[in-house]
């Protein structure tokens, strides 16, 4: 098998696939998300281990990776951060060396969180001033008013400007631990030589301490939030409304996932799906009309979106409220349904043909608590869909409530019962 996993006494996890016909290799040190979570302590963190460690400065971490012509970042999402490298097979070592460093022995001195809260506060800046993401962290809140899903990633400007070192640094070394932690790599790799690397690097082998272990198991448990069926409109001075409307979808480890992928295509996914031609190509309502459905690992999300003048903002609701409509009431046809399978399985090959896209699925899959399948046995299971069970899972999604968020130069009274 091209998959190989290891796990440490201390819960260090190691994933990794091999593909022999490169010459790269993708890895990825990813973190668990702390439920809850300090507000953009995760984000924070983010870009504090890139700034120095006890034996290297941020600009050392630059130089060694531009010396071998890699590539070094990371990001943060909802329930991980993930810091990632891609190097020459022959750079792994390198690349192991840096990161497990970051990753365990980061100073985070006072000057550098500092510097960064400026960065980070522009950030934000940069984020509101795109609508597009606005409206879908509006729509997150709306949808799970409370919930640690519903946060935003960045956290809020009040919180970047309250931190400490003390608590940036507390909230590292307590959630920085090896039970939180996977390892994943793709690419020209062999697992035996990167477990030798995080052993002299990590202290894999040692036990977790009991308040580590037992925030591992807060996860094996999770909430799934209910969706709120709420409405929130909120005016802003853009050229044009945003809309996002949706619901619950499905979490990542649900067998029903794949049968709700190929719903999703059909209805946002592509030039050819429903709510591209009814919105875009035949009114010429929008530039762009998709939908989208995110996972998590305890419950998904799915959602369309779509940017219209102001005046024709309810109208645009109601197309999509009736395409909506129509695949939850069955309407899904045998030809939309062979043309999104077929949709499906060509992106899905596409998508991890690099060992940066298969790296990706190896962490969000182990850290999620999981199956880590092979791009075979992905397809398999697409294959294995019937329209009978895709018109059925689209029912079951569809039919949860759904809340609507709008954000553009209108007013909130003027979409009262957009969605009824």
């Amino acid at each position: 098998m091209p998959i190989s996993r290891t796990e440490f006494s201390s819960g260090l996890r190691v994933v990794t696939e091999r593909m022999p016909s490169i010459r790269s290799v993708s890895i990825g040190f990813w973190v668990l998300d702390e439920r809850p979570a300090i507000s953009g302590h995760c984000h924070f963190l983010e870009h504090l281990l890139f700034k120095g460690t006890a034996t290297r400065t941020a600009l050392g971490i630059a130089e060694a990776f531009d010396a071998v012509g890699g590539d070094v970042n990371a990001f943060t999402a909802k329930e991980y951060t993930c810091y990632y490298a891609r190097v020459l097979d022959r750079d792994l070592e390198l690349a192991v060396d840096h990161l497990a460093d970051m990753l365990q022995h980061s100073t985070i001195r006072t000057e550098d969180l500092t510097a960064e809260s400026q960065v980070i506060l522009s950030e934000i800046d940069m984020h509101d001033d795109s609508p597009e993401d606005v409206v879908h962290d509006l729509f997150t809140r709306t949808l799970w008013p409370g919930h640690p899903l519903g946060r935003p990633i960045l956290g809020t400007r009040e919180r970047i400007r309250a931190a400490t070192r003390g608590s940036v640094r507390g909230f590292y070394r307590r959630h920085y631990v090896p039970g939180r932690l996977v390892v994943a790599a793709a690419g020209n790799v062999r697992h035996d030589d990167l477990v030798r690397m995080l052993t002299q690097r990590m202290d894999a082998g040692r036990e977790l301490s009991a308040r580590g272990r037992s925030m591992w198991r807060l996860r094996d448990t999770p909430r799934a939030p209910k969706p709120s069926g709420d409405q929130h409109v909120q005016r802003k001075k853009t050229e044009q409304a945003h809309i996002v409307v949706g619901t619950n979808g499905l979490a990542r480890s649900d067998p029903e996932r794949f049968a709700f992928l190929i719903v999703n295509t059909a209805l946002g996914g592509g030039m050819s799906s429903r709510l591209f031609q009814e919105i875009r190509e035949k009114r010429g309502l929008a530039y762009t009309a998709y939908s989208f459905h995110s996972q998590f690992a305890e419950v998904g999300l799915f959602s369309a979106y779509a940017g219209t003048t102001p005046g024709k903002a309810r109208e645009v609701i109601a197309l999509m409220r009736a395409q909506i409509e129509a695949i939850r009431d069955g309407e899904l046809s045998a030809e939309e349904f062979e043309r999104a399978k077929g949709h499906v399985k060509g992106s899905t090959v596409l998508s991890l043909e690099d060992p940066g896209g298969r790296m990706s699925r190896l962490g969000k899959s182990e850290i999620a608590n999981g199956e880590i399948l092979t791009v075979d046995e992905i397809l398999r299971r697409v294959e294995r869909v019937s329209l009978e069970d895709a018109r059925r899972i689209a029912h079951q999604v569809l039919s949860q409530p759904m809340t609507l968020t709008v954000l553009g130069p209108v007013k909130p009274s003027s979409f009262a019962g957009a969605l009824v």
